[in-house]
């Protein structure tokens, strides 16, 4: 988590004390809460697929460092922050930006049914 993260849930956390933890205060912090469980829940999904490829590529026989340099590099991306948050996809974008599949792909011919 950011910094900036850790904040607002503390932030929410005392809002709710102070405030005897209405029921709207509480559903605030609650919803805080889920959001950043599901972004570590990713974090720390991506980690441990990582280790594992790391301890195979790195107890291979005939060991070959590109490999086990290219997964570094992927481990590198979950702890990298970029504008005070951390990575945790991709985008989406490519080229002019985002596109639908069907832009993507040209359609298949319609065929009528025999």
């Amino acid at each position: 988590m950011s910094e900036d993260e850790i904040v607002a849930v503390l932030d929410k956390a005392h809002n709710c004390v102070e405030n005897e933890c209405s029921v709207d205060d509480v559903d605030t912090l609650i919803a805080e809460l889920k959001e950043q469980q599901v972004v570590l829940n990713e974090r720390l999904e991506h980690i441990m697929n990582v280790v594992a490829h790391l301890q195979k590529a790195n107890s291979e026989k005939n060991r070959k460092s590109d490999n086990v340099r290219a997964i570094v590099k992927d481990m590198l991306r979950v702890f990298t922050t970029q504008d005070g948050k951390f990575a945790v996809g991709f985008s989406g974008d490519i080229g002019d930006g985002p596109t639908t599949a069907y832009d993507a792909l040209p359609p298949k011919p319609w065929k009528a049914a025999n």
